[in-house]
């Protein structure tokens, strides 16, 4: 036996078949074409409207069993809809014989000698397979619609996943923060400190083991939060401030309910980069860097502002801002914004603005 033979398609059993054939909404709908059709054939019966209906109910009943069953019906040389509506034409006849023989008593010539009994099954089972055809097509045209926005649904997801992965990929290439020439160049820095006999030293070299403490578990992290983010940018702002100690001032502040907020992994460090290298850094007097997340007028705002050269006398990098903006709308939706404001006299704000729910 070839243990690799794919598994059987799994059917339903009974009851599921039956819960599905005789929901509530197809049992009203049902009994309401059941009931038009019996007032539209009571006419040319001598038989009261009651016993009419009961015929046209009971087949409508088994008209939608037959339906349900040819759907599940493992017929792999005949597509399924074909299959659903040969059941609904087989199904119409047969289920108004079976009405007519449950009258009669099992008694077959009683029915066939009996002309207003033949003249009703014509009429009954005439009427039942035009409304169940044309009821079995209006669905068979529904479940098509249904399905083929279902596969709309699903490939969007798919592409969703794809463009997600392929960010994920992107924003694990922007984490080669930690950059080397970045590590190289505060490592030689601490080497001059050490070898001059500095005082200086000792905290450069605290400073650069917080950052690599804060910034290494955030290159593997998916769930990074914006505690997460204000830690690594104050190891960074410190590490910075001892490159220039006279020139750099900063403030950081999170409070402790937004502290647990996802956040994307060195978002908010790209922002304070930029802050020092392109604001404060230029700078002959330095400058401050301050660094604030608050809630306001339903809105989560994250907040970089500096008191360096602005954006009159530098260009900001526009592919690090363009990333970040794609990893903010990845990871919050459209709602999410990424806002350039001047400062005056002389700075620039960064302001991530993001939905609080």
């Amino acid at each position: 036996m070839n243990s690799s033979a794919p598994p059987l398609p799994h059917r339903p059993g009974l009851a599921a078949l039956l819960k599905a054939s005789f929901k509530p909404w197809r049992l009203v709908i049902s009994l309401v074409i059941a009931t038009l059709v019996a007032g539209a054939l009571n006419p040319i019966f001598v038989t009261s409207f009651v016993s009419v209906w009961a015929r046209t109910v009971f087949v409508s009943l088994v008209l939608l069993l037959a339906f349900e069953l040819a759907g599940h019906w493992p017929l792999r040389w005949v597509p399924r809809w074909v299959a659903q509506l040969l059941a609904v034409g087989l199904a119409a006849p047969v289920s108004t014989l079976l009405a007519y023989l449950w009258i009669v008593e099992g008694d077959v010539r009683r029915f066939v000698e009996h002309r207003g009994f033949i003249s009703g099954f014509v009429s009954i089972s005439s009427a039942s397979l035009v409304v169940g055809l044309l009821l079995a097509l209006g669905a068979l045209y529904r479940q098509r619609d249904v399905q083929a926005r279902a596969l709309e649904l699903s490939f969007a997801l798919e592409r969703s996943q794809l463009e997600k992965q392929a960010l994920d990929a992107r924003l694990r290439l922007l984490h080669a923060q930690i950059e080397p020439h970045f590590l190289f160049n505060t490592l030689a820095n601490v080497q001059q400190l050490v070898e001059s006999g500095s005082p200086r030293a000792a905290p450069v070299l605290q400073s650069l083991i917080a950052y690599l403490r804060a910034a290494v578990p955030t290159l593997s992290n998916e769930n990074a939060t914006l505690g997460n983010e204000m830690a690594l940018v104050k190891a960074y702002l410190e590490l910075m401030r001892m490159r220039m100690p006279d020139r750099l001032e900063f403030s950081v502040s999170v409070p402790p309910d937004l502290a647990g907020r996802r956040f994307p992994p060195m978002a908010l460090l790209t922002l304070v980069e930029n802050a020092v290298r392109h604001g404060v850094d230029p700078s002959e007097v330095g400058g401050r860097i301050d660094v604030v997340a608050r809630e306001q007028a339903g809105q989560i705002e994250v907040e970089v502002s500096d008191t360096g050269v602005g954006m009159s006398e530098t260009t900001a990098p526009g592919t690090g801002l363009n990333n970040l903006r794609e990893r903010l709308r990845a990871f919050f939706g459209e709602a999410a914004q990424l806002q350039m404001l001047q400062v005056q006299p002389h700075g620039l704000k960064a302001v991530i603005v993001l939905p609080k729910n």
